[in-house]
């Protein structure tokens, strides 16, 4: 009962305080979308007549953040710059008998600078609609590293490789149509739904080796480079906050 009184006296303080917002040029804006802040663990059993149970375990996350701070040009719209922060990792290994004989780990780190354009099709209200274009693009990095057990006996073997990219590059641009719920004067809830197309490029060196026999020698080493470049499409959903900071008078 305590939570639901603390909701209500919430939910009574933000009507109290939603206010009616007027902007003037030369104030600024300063916030952040509340990105993916994920982290996935999981497991599964998997029966195969020829080989036994086997048992796979998968954990990965992924974590965006994008700081904007903005300048309103006219009193509907403001301009501004992006900071992107996205660093994201996987791991999946796989089990028999209590023993892992396969492990494949990347992570990746993106960062980058963008800038943005956001209208405002109304300012005289608490909700206010508006339509954002963005572009951002940046540098990016990838390392990889896994092992894999295979054969028994005399047949027995080890396969490991490791692997990282360099002059690796990234661009995206975005569109968004969503509104800001004021909270006040001076702060603000963002809610969005956009589209997003983006281009990637990246090269990547990978060593592969090979132990037969499973006693720690090398028999066998091979190296490759690489070089992919691919674009996509999406669309997303989104929550930020927006802290408007007046021109001084």
């Amino acid at each position: 009962m305590s939570c639901i009184r603390y909701f209500f006296a919430f939910a009574l303080f933000i009507s109290a305080t939603a206010g009616r917002a007027q902007f003037a040029r030369g104030d600024k804006m300063a916030g952040a979308s509340v990105g993916s802040v994920i982290y996935n663990s999981g497991s599964s059993d998997i029966s195969v007549d020829q080989i036994g149970n086997n048992k796979s375990k998968i954990t990965s996350y992924n974590l965006a953040i994008n700081p904007t701070l903005g300048w309103f040009i006219t009193e509907n719209t403001a301009v501004g710059a992006t900071l992107n922060i996205n660093p994201t990792g996987n791991k999946t290994t796989y089990e028999q008998n209590g023993t892992t004989y396969q492990s494949d780990k990347s992570n990746s780190f993106n960062i980058g600078l963008g800038g943005f354009v956001r209208h405002y099709f109304s300012h005289s209200a608490s909700l206010m609609p508006f339509g954002q274009f963005g572009f951002n693009l940046g540098i990016s990095n990838l390392k990889t590293e896994g092992f894999f057990y295979g054969g028994s006996g005399p047949a027995a073997y080890k396969i490991s490789y490791d692997g990282s990219s360099s002059g690796g590059f990234f661009a995206n641009a975005s569109l968004q149509a969503g509104a800001t719920k004021m909270m006040g004067e001076n702060a603000g809830l963002d809610f969005f739904i956009g589209y997003i197309y983006g281009y990637n490029k990246n090269t990547f060196d990978k060593t592969t080796l090979r132990d037969n026999g499973n006693d720690g020698t090398i028999d066998e080493r091979g190296v490759n480079k690489t070089t992919t470049k691919y674009t996509n499409h999406g669309f997303f959903l989104g929550v930020g906050f927006q802290v408007f900071l007046r021109k001084k008078k």
